[in-house]
Protein backbone atom coordinates (compact mmCIF):
# COMPACT_ATOMS: atom_id res chain seq x y z
CA UNK A 1 0.00 0.00 0.00
CA UNK A 2 2.71 2.25 0.58
CA UNK A 3 4.31 1.53 -2.88
CA UNK A 4 1.25 2.69 -4.62
CA UNK A 5 0.69 6.05 -1.97
CA UNK A 6 4.33 7.03 -3.11
CA UNK A 7 3.83 6.51 -6.93
CA UNK A 8 1.07 8.23 -6.62
CA UNK A 9 2.08 10.95 -5.00
CA UNK A 10 4.51 11.68 -7.43
CA UNK A 11 1.94 13.00 -9.93
CA UNK A 12 3.09 10.80 -13.16
CA UNK A 13 2.05 8.24 -15.34
CA UNK A 14 5.74 6.58 -15.30
CA UNK A 15 6.42 6.74 -11.59
CA UNK A 16 2.86 5.23 -10.52
CA UNK A 17 3.23 2.08 -12.81
CA UNK A 18 6.88 2.14 -11.43
CA UNK A 19 5.47 1.69 -8.06
CA UNK A 20 2.86 -0.65 -8.63
CA UNK A 21 4.97 -2.79 -10.09
CA UNK A 22 7.40 -2.51 -6.74
CA UNK A 23 4.47 -3.64 -4.89
CA UNK A 24 3.57 -6.30 -7.10
CA UNK A 25 7.30 -7.68 -6.39
CA UNK A 26 6.04 -6.97 -3.03
CA UNK A 27 3.32 -9.31 -3.14
CA UNK A 28 5.83 -11.77 -4.68
CA UNK A 29 7.76 -11.32 -1.79
CA UNK A 30 4.94 -12.10 0.47
CA UNK A 31 3.86 -14.90 -0.96
CA UNK A 32 7.24 -17.03 -0.74
CA UNK A 33 7.34 -16.11 3.31
CA UNK A 34 3.56 -17.50 3.49
CA UNK A 35 4.78 -20.72 1.25
CA UNK A 36 7.81 -21.02 4.25
CA UNK A 37 5.27 -20.55 7.17
CA UNK A 38 3.68 -23.05 5.35
CA UNK A 39 6.69 -25.72 4.96
CA UNK A 40 7.56 -25.00 8.33
CA UNK A 41 4.29 -25.58 9.82
CA UNK A 42 3.03 -22.50 11.36
CA UNK A 43 0.04 -21.63 9.54
CA UNK A 44 -2.54 -24.37 8.36
CA UNK A 45 -3.48 -25.69 4.77
CA UNK A 46 -6.79 -23.39 4.94
CA UNK A 47 -4.61 -20.28 6.54
CA UNK A 48 -2.03 -21.07 3.37
CA UNK A 49 -4.99 -21.71 1.19
CA UNK A 50 -6.59 -18.55 2.17
CA UNK A 51 -3.66 -16.27 2.05
CA UNK A 52 -2.26 -17.16 -1.14
CA UNK A 53 -5.47 -17.04 -2.86
CA UNK A 54 -6.05 -13.13 -1.43
CA UNK A 55 -2.01 -12.57 -2.72
CA UNK A 56 -2.43 -13.82 -5.90
CA UNK A 57 -6.00 -11.67 -6.47
CA UNK A 58 -4.14 -8.73 -5.20
CA UNK A 59 -0.77 -9.08 -7.91
CA UNK A 60 -3.64 -9.78 -10.44
CA UNK A 61 -5.61 -6.61 -9.91
CA UNK A 62 -1.77 -4.48 -9.68
CA UNK A 63 -1.15 -6.26 -13.27
CA UNK A 64 -4.71 -5.33 -14.87
CA UNK A 65 -4.11 -1.84 -13.27
CA UNK A 66 -0.30 -1.02 -14.51
CA UNK A 67 -2.24 -2.42 -17.96
CA UNK A 68 -4.31 -0.11 -17.41
CA UNK A 69 -2.44 2.96 -17.06
CA UNK A 70 -0.23 1.63 -19.78
CA UNK A 71 -2.99 1.92 -22.14
CA UNK A 72 -5.16 4.73 -21.14
CA UNK A 73 -4.36 8.63 -21.82
CA UNK A 74 -3.84 9.11 -18.03
CA UNK A 75 -0.37 11.17 -17.46
CA UNK A 76 -0.45 12.55 -13.91
CA UNK A 77 -0.56 15.80 -12.66
CA UNK A 78 3.36 16.35 -14.09
CA UNK A 79 1.97 16.61 -17.27
CA UNK A 80 -0.60 19.11 -17.23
Amino acid sequence: MDNIAEGFERDGRAELIQFLSIAKGSAGELGSQITRLFDMQTISNEQYQSLSLTVDSISRQLAGFMKYLKQSEYKGNKKK
